[in-house]
C-alpha cells in the first residue's frame, strides 16, 4: 500500500498560521474580559494551542522524519514549561525559555498593556529581591518614589534575597539570565513598544530610581539592567542606523532622477521615522546615563564601578557617533585612578579596544594628550594585572606615535622589576619599539642589506651597552625579550659575529664582545629551560612532555651550531676573565654524545684541553669554578673513549696543581712572594669544592706555612685553613662509606682534625687578647664559619655508640664563649668597614650573614649546649638589620618545633640585651627611655612576644607565663635598680595573657611592693608604677590585650608598594567630588599614610637588583626620537595643562 503524497511544506505551513489565527481570535475575547486574570493561565491557553498545531491530527509527515517530530514534541515541553512559570522564575531557572517567554509577553502587553506592565515591573522588583503586592501603585506616574520607598523598607527589614550573589547552583546563571531577557525584550518590542514612551520609560524610572537606593543588592541588580537596556538600545540604533543609511541612499538616487512622486514621498516618511526612532533611543541612553551611570561609576561597590566602566568601554566602541566625545571619554580617564584594581583594569581594557581602531584615534588626541602620563604610571601599578594591560595600552600608544622617548623612559626602568611577568611585557615593548621597530625604520649595522638576526642583535647590543659593568641588568633584558626576539635564538648567527666571521657586525669594542658572550649564553641556558633571573618563589619548576622535548630539541641544535666553532671561541677569549666563564659554561648544555655521532671527537678533546689551559691561566673565582664545573660534567655525561679522555684530564688536573702548590710553598719558605701560593690555593680549594683531592702529602705542608709565617696575608691564610678544612671533610666522608675502617686511617684523620683545631684556636685566642683583633673581617669571618662546621661535623651525638666514637668533639664552656665574642666583633663591624675588608670575590662568603648562620646552625643542630649560646644568638634578634633577623627567626622556629625551653631562653635573652642597656646607659648621660639600647632591648621583647600569636597564643601558653613570672622575679631583685625591666622585657609578654592572668599577675606585682616604702626612691619605682598602670589599663577596658605588630621584617607578599596619591587630569573644571568621594578619600590618604611608613620599613627587604636601577635606558630611545617627524612638536608644552588633579573615584589609585 502506498503511502498518501505528503502536503508541501508551503502548504503545511499555511494551514498552520491559518489555524492559529482562528484559534487566537477564538481565544482574544476570553482574555479581554479577565485581562487580571493570572499570567500562567493565560500562557497555558497558548501552550494548548501550539500542542494542537503540533498534533499528527492536521497533517502527516513522511517517515524519515520522525526525528523533526520528536524535536518538535521537545520544543513544545519546553513551551509548556515556560508557561507554567512566573517571569522571574524563567530568569532564575533555564535561560533557554527566555525568547519564548518573552515573545508571549510581548503578546499579552500589546493586548492588555497593564497587567503585562505589572507583570513586568513585579519581576523587575523581584530581581532586585524585594516583593511588592500593591499592584494599582505601579502604573501611577506620581507613585514612583512611594514604590521605591516602600521597597527600601522592605530592605530594612531584612525581607530581600541577593539572587545575584547567591552561591546556590541553581542561581549560577541568574546574571546571564538577567541581561538574555532585557536584550531580548529589548529587540522583540523594537516595531512597537519599544517606542510608545510608557513601557520603557517606567522601566527606566524605577531602575535608575533604585540604582540610588542604600541597599547594595539593589544598586547592584538595577546598575545591571540599566547597563544592560543601554547596550540593548545600541544594538537596535545601529540596525536602524543602517535602515536610515540605506533610506537616504534610496532618496538620494530618486532626487537624482528630478522626479517627484509617491516613490519619493515614501522614502521621506521612512527616513523621518527611523531617524525619530534613533533620537528617541539615543535620548532614552542619555536618560539612563545621566540617571544612572554618572552615579554608579563611582559606587562605594567595586563591582558596580567595574560595570558601569565595561559597559561605558562598550558602548563607546559600539557608538562612537553618540559615545566617543569627550562628555564620556573622561570617565575613563577618571577612573584609572581608582582606588580598586579591578575598575582600574576595566579602564584600561575598555581604551585598548578604543585604539584598537585606527579611525577612533583622531577623536582620542585631546583625551590622549590629557590622560597618557596616567597610563604611563599604570604600568608600574601595584596590582601585577593592572600594570600588564597598563603596558599593552602604551604599545598602542606608541604604535600611534602618541608618546615621545622622554615619556618612555620611566617603563624602561620595569625591565628588572620583580613580576616577571610585567618584566616579560616591559620587554615585548622593548622589543616592538627598539629592536624590531614595527613603527619605525632605522638603519643597522651597515646600512639595511643584513639579514633581520643581525640586525636585531646589532640593536640589542645597543642596548647592552648602557650598562657593561652591570651583567645582571644584561641578564634581565635578554630574559625580558628572549620569548619574543628570534634572533637570540640565532646561535650560528652570534658565533660568526663573535668570530668575526660575519662582516655585517663589527664589535668594534670590548664591551660589544663581553654582552654578545653574555647574550649567547643566557640564550643557550634558556633554550634548555635553565633560569637566568632569580625566581620570586622556591617552586620547583615542572614542565610537560611537550616542553621537556623542546629542550631536547634546542640542547641538540645547539651542540650541532657549537661543534666545530667551540675550540675556536675558547681560543679567542681563553686569556678574557670576564668573557671565558660564560663560555666555558655552554658545555654543560650540550649533547655531548652528538660529538661521537657527527665524528668530532677531536674537537671535544680541543675543547677540553684549552679547559685545562684556562684552568691555569686564571687565579680568579669565576673562571676557575666554570672550568672545574665543565671538566667535570665531561668525565660523567660523556661516553666511551671520550669518558676516559675526560677522567685523564681532570685527573691531569689534578696532579698539576698539587705540583704547584708545592713549588709555590717551597718558595714562600724560601722567603719568595705569597701571590702564587694564594692563586693555587684557590684552584685547589675550587677543585674540592666538586670532589676529594688527594693532598695527604701536602697537608703538613699547609700546617708548617700556618705556623711558621704568622704575617702572612689575611686571604692566603683563609684559604689555607678552607683547605685544609675540606680535606678533612672529604676524609670523613671517606671513612663513613667504607666497609672496613683501619686505625691507622682513623688515628690520621683525629690527628689531623686536632691539628686544624688547634690552629683555629689560636685565632680565638689571639683574638680574645687584643679585644679589637688584629685580622680583618675576612678572615675572621673564615675562622667563625670553619670552626663552626669542624664542630658540627665532629658532633659527638653523631658518633656516639659507634665505631668512630673517638671522632666524637664538643667544645667546652669557655672556648663556646671565646667563639660567641668573636662573632660578636663581626656582628659589630659596620657596613663601611666591612665593604672596605672583604674580598668582593667571595664576598658572599664572609660577611655577617654567614657569621650568624654558623652560630645557629651549632644550637639547630646540637652540636653545643645551648644554655648558653642560644640566648647569645637571640639577644641579638633586632640587632643587625633584617638578613640576621630573618636567620634568628628561622633558629627560634626550629626550637619551637623541638619543644625546647623557650620561656627559659626567651628570658636569658632578655635579660642579656637589658645588661647591654644597663651598660650603654652607664655610658651615657640621657634619660633611660631615650637610649637605643633600651629601645632595642623593648624591641626584642615586642619581637619574641610577636612569635605568641594566633593558635600559638593558647599552645605556649605555660611559656608565655613563664617568662612573665620569672621576668617579674628578676626586676625586683634588689629593687628597684631593675624594675625598668618590667616595662622594656616584661610588659609585652604580659599582652599575650587572658585578662584573668593579667589580674592575677597585677595582684602579685603589687602585694610585693605591700610593705616597701617606695617614696624614699620615687625615680627608681617610677618603672614599677607605670607597668601597674598601663596593666590596669588594659584590664579596664575587659577586651584582653591584642596581639602587637611583629617588627618590620614581616615581609609583604606581591609587588612592592607604589606611590600614592598620584594626581589624575582632568577634561573639565566644573566637577566637583561629592561628600562619598571624601570620605572614602579622607580614609584612603590615612591609610595611604600608614602605607608610606610601612614602605620605609621595607626598603632594607627590598632584592639587591633594586639597588640597581638602569637609569641609562631612559636615553635608550634619544636616537630614534632625532628621526621621529616634527609634526610632534606641539607636545613639549603639553606638562602644564596636566596640572588639575581630577580623582573621579572613590580614593586614589593603587
Amino acid at each position: 500500500m502506498e503511502d498518501p503524497v505528503p502536503a508541501s511544506e508551503t502548504s503545511i505551513r499555511r494551514s498552520k498560521r491559518t489555524r492559529a489565527q482562528a484559534q487566537t481570535t477564538a481565544k482574544q475575547s476570553s482574555k479581554e474580559n479577565d485581562a487580571d486574570g493570572d499570567y500562567r493561565t493565560r500562557t497555558s491557553d497558548t501552550s494548548e494551542q501550539a500542542d494542537r498545531e503540533s498534533s499528527p491530527d492536521d497533517f502527516e509527515e513522511a517517515r524519515p522524519k520522525a526525528k523533526r517530530g520528536r524535536a518538535s514534541e521537545g520544543t513544545s515541553g519546553l513551551a509548556h514549561k515556560a508557561t507554567d512559570q512566573s517571569l522571574i522564575e524563567v530568569i532564575k531557572g533555564n535561560g533557554k525559555l527566555i525568547p519564548h517567554v518573552v515573545k508571549l509577553w510581548v503578546e499579552l502587553y500589546e493586548k492588555s498593556p497593564k497587567p503585562a506592565t505589572v507583570e513586568l515591573l513585579k519581576m523587575l522588583f523581584e530581581a532586585c529581591g524585594a516583593k511588592y503586592y500593591d499592584n494599582g501603585d505601579l502604573l501611577d506616574e506620581t507613585d514612583v518614589d512611594d514604590v521605591v520607598v516602600a521597597l527600601v523598607n522592605c530592605a530594612k527589614r531584612g525581607e530581600v534575597q541577593d539572587y545575584q550573589n547567591s552561591k546556590k547552583k541553581d542561581l549560577k546563571n541568574f546574571k546571564e539570565n538577567l541581561q538574555l531577557f532585557w536584550d531580548t525584550l529589548v529587540r522583540e518590542c523594537q516595531h512597537g513598544p519599544l517606542f510608545d514612551q510608557t513601557l520603557f520609560d517606567k522601566c527606566m524610572d524605577y531602575i535608575i530610581a533604585l540604582s540610588c537606593t542604600p541597599p547594595r543588592v539593589y544598586r547592584q541588580v538595577a546598575s545591571l539592567m540599566g547597563l544592560q537596556l543601554v547596550t540593548s538600545y545600541i544594538t537596535i540604533a545601529k540596525m536602524l542606523g543602517t535602515q536610515r543609511e540605506t533610506t537616504r541612499r534610496q532618496l538620494d538616487a530618486e532626487k537624482k532622477k528630478r522626479t517627484e512622486g509617491p516613490r519619493v514621498e515614501s522614502l521621506n516618511k521612512r527616513f523621518s521615522a527611523t531617524h525619530e526612532k534613533i533620537t528617541t533611543l539615543e535620548e532614552m541612553m542619555r536618560k539612563i546615563f545621566t540617571g544612572l551611570f554618572v552615579h554608579r561609576y563611582r559606587d562605594i561597590d567595586a563591582n558596580i564601578r567595574i560595570s558601569c566602566i565595561e559597559s561605558l568601554g562598550i558602548w563607546i566602541l559600539q557608538y562612537p557617533s553618540l559615545f566617543l566625545q569627550d562628555l564620556y571619554l573622561k570617565y575613563l580617564g577618571w577612573t584609572l585612578n581608582d582606588k580598586n584594581a579591578g575598575v582600574r583594569k576595566a579602564s584600561i581594557s575598555a581604551l585598548q579596544d578604543l585604539y584598537e581602531v585606527d579611525d577612533n584615534v583622531p577623536t582620542l588626541g585631546l583625551f590622549s594628550e590629557r590622560f597618557s602620563n596616567r597610563m604611563i604610571e599604570l604600568a608600574d601599578d601595584i596590582d601585577v594585572s593592572v600594570a600588564v594591560c597598563a603596558i599593552g595600552l602604551v604599545k598602542q600608544l606608541i604604535r600611534h606615535q602618541l608618546l615621545s622617548e622622554d615619556e618612555l623612559a620611566p617603563l624602561y626602568d620595569l625591565l628588572i622589576d620583580d613580576s616577571p611577568e610585567i618584566r616579560h611585557a616591559i620587554g615585548e615593548l622593548v622589543y616592538d619599539h627598539l629592536i624590531a621597530q614595527v613603527n619605525n625604520s632605522q638603519s643597522g649595522p651597515k646600512g639595511e642589506n643584513g639579514s633581520s638576526s643581525e640586525v636585531h642583535i646589532w640593536r640589542m647590543l645597543q642596548i647592552m651597552r648602557e650598562f657593561p659593568q652591570d651583567p645582571i641588568l644584561s641578564i634581565y633584558v635578554i630574559d625580558d625579550v628572549w620569548e619574543y626576539m628570534k634572533a637570540i635564538k640565532d646561535w650560528k648567527c652570534i658565533i660568526s659575529v663573535l668570530l668575526d666571521d660575519n662582516q655585517l657586525i663589527e664589535l668594534s669594542d670590548d664591551d660589544n664582545a663581553t654582552n654578545l658572550v653574555r647574550l649567547l649564553c643566557a640564550s643557550v641556558k634558556k633554550a634548555v629551560g635553565e633560569r637566568i633571573v632569580p625566581a620570586t618563589d622556591n617552586r620547583k619548576q615542572y614542565y610537560s612532555k611537550a616542553q621537556k622535548d623542546t629542550f631536547e630539541n634546542n640542547r641538540r641544535d645547539i651542540t650541532v651550531a657549537m661543534m666545530k666553532s667551540y675550540p675556536s671561541l675558547l681560543q679567542k677569549f681563553i686569556s678574557d676573565k670576564a668573557k671565558l666563564p660564560s663560555l666555558v659554561e655552554i658545555v654543560l648544555y650540550m649533547k655531548l654524545e652528538l660529538y661521537s655521532v657527527k665524528r668530532q671527537e677531536q674537537s671535544f678533546k680541543n675543547v677540553l684541553q684549552l679547559m685545562k689551559e684556562a684552568f691555569f691561566k686564571h687565579g680568579d673565582k669565576e673562571p676557575l669554578r666554570s672550568c672545574v664545573k665543565a671538566v667535570n660534567f665531561c668525565s660523567t655525561e660523556s661516553q666511551g673513549e671520550l669518558q676516559d679522555f675526560a677522567r685523564s684530564k681532570l685527573k691531569e688536573l689534578e696532579d698539576e696543581v698539587i705540583a704547584k702548590l708545592k713549588s709555590s710553598v717551597k718558595e714562600v719558605v724560601d722567603g719568595g712572594d705569597e701571590y702564587s701560593l694564594l692563586v693555587n690555593l684557590k684552584r685547589l680549594y675550587e677543585l674540592q669544592l666538586s670532589k676529594s683531592v688527594p693532598i695527604e702529602s701536602l697537608y703538613e705542608d699547609l700546617v708548617m706555612v700556618l705556623r711558621n709565617f704568622r704575617n702572612m696575608d689575611d686571604e692566603v691564610v683563609g684559604f689555607l685553613l678552607l683547605n685544609m678544612y675540606l680535606y678533612l671533610a672529604w676524609g670523613l666522608h671517606s671513612i663513613i662509606n667504607e666497609e672496613t675502617i683501619s686505625e691507622a686511617s682513623l688515628s690520621s684523620l683525629q690527628r689531623k682534625r686536632n691539628i686544624l683545631l688547634e690552629e683555629l684556636e689560636y685565632f680565638l685566642n689571639a683574638a680574645s687578647d687584643t679585644r679589637e683583633g688584629k685580622h680583618g673581617s675576612e678572615l675572621a669571618c673564615r675562622v667563625c664559619s670553619i670552626l663552626a662546621e669542624m664542630w658540627f661535623l665532629f658532633r659527638k651525638s653523631n658518633f656516639s655508640k659507634s665505631k668512630l666514637e673517638r671522632l666524637g668533639y664538643q667544645p667546652d664552656g669557655n672556648l663556646i664563649q671565646k667563639f660567641w665574642e668573636f662573632c660578636q666583633q663581626q656582628l659589630n663591624v659596620s657596613d663601611e668597614t666591612e665593604d672596605e675588608d672583604v674580598n668582593k670575590e667571595y664576598a658572599e662568603e664572609t660577611n655577617r650573614d654567614v657569621v650568624m648562620i654558623a652560630a645557629a646552625k651549632l644550637i639547630a643542630t646540637d652540636a653545643v649546649p645551648k644554655e648558653y649560646l642560644a640566648p647569645e644568638i637571640i639577644s641579638h634578634f633586632v640587632m643587625h638589620g633584617t638578613s640576621v633577623a630573618e636567620i634568628v627567626k628561622h633558629l627560634i622556629t626550629v626550637l619551637k618545633k623541638k619543644d625546647d625551653d623557650l620561656a627559659t631562653i626567651f628570658l636569658e635573652a632578655l635579660k642579656k640585651a637589658y645588661h647591654r642597656d644597663i651598660v650603654e646607659l652607664s655610658r651615657s648621660e640621657n634619660d633611660s627611655s631615650k637610649s637605643n639600647s633600651f629601645l632595642g632591648c623593648k624591641d626584642l621583647a615586642v619581637r619574641l612576644s610577636g612569635i605568641f600569636v594566633g593558635a600559638a597564643r593558647t599552645k605556649h601558653k605555660s611559656e608565655v607565663s613563664k617568662v612573665v613570672r620569672d621576668g617579674i622575679d628578676y626586676a625586683f631583685i634588689d629593687a628597684p635598680k631593675r624594675l625598668s625591666f618590667l616595662e622594656a622585657g616584661v610588659l609585652p609578654f604580659v599582652s599575650k595573657l587572658p585578662a584573668a592572668d593579667v589580674l592575677e599577675f597585677m595582684k602579685d606585682v603589687e602585694r610585693r611592693t605591700e610593705n616597701v616604702n617606695t617614696e624614699e626612691d620615687p625615680s627608681g619605682w617610677r618603672p614599677y608604677y607605670k607597668f601597674i598602670e598601663s596593666l590596669k589599663e588594659k584590664y579596664a577596658k575587659n577586651e584582653g590585650f591584642q596581639d602587637e605588630k611583629e617588627g618590620p621584617s614581616v615581609r609583604r607578599r606581591g609587588r612592592p608598594p607604589k606611590r600614592r596619591n598620584i594626581p589624575g587630569k582632568k577634561l573639565f573644571d566644573d566637577h566637583s567630588s561629592s561628600e562619598e568621594e571624601d570620605s572614602i578619600s579622607a580614609s584612603e590618604q590615612e591609610a595611604q599614610a600608614e602605607e608610606g611608613k610601612q614602605d620605609e620599613e621595607e626598603e632594607e627587604d627590598a632584592p639587591l637588583i633594586h639597588s640597581i636601577r638602569p637609569s641609562k635606558l631612559r636615553s635608550l630611545g634619544a636616537s630614534r626620537e632625532e628621526n621621529r617627524s616634527q609634526t610632534r612638536a606641539g607636545n613639549s608644552g603639553r606638562g602644564t595643562k596636566d596640572s588639575l588633579s581630577a580623582s573621579r573615584t572613590s580614593g586614589a589609585s593603587t
